[in-house]
């Protein structure tokens, strides 16, 4: 069964980081809070990318 938290996390931080340095800080804040959610329910390699996930979003507020 997939992981539907895991995937709008994914969706979430994909569409941040294509919107180039415009993204609001509620858009910012929706995307960590989807990373947040996911973790709830995912496998250890679904964790790994998470974390992933969260590094590119640490990025992308040091750059904004």
């Amino acid at each position: 069964m997939p992981n539907n938290l895991f995937q709008q996390a994914k969706n979430a931080v994909s569409s941040l980081a294509n919107m180039q340095g415009q993204a609001s800080q509620q858009e910012k804040q929706a995307a960590h809070n989807a990373v947040q959610s996911a973790y709830a329910d995912c496998s250890p390699e679904e964790k790994q990318q998470l974390q992933q996930l969260e590094q590119q979003l640490k990025t992308k507020n040091q750059s904004s």
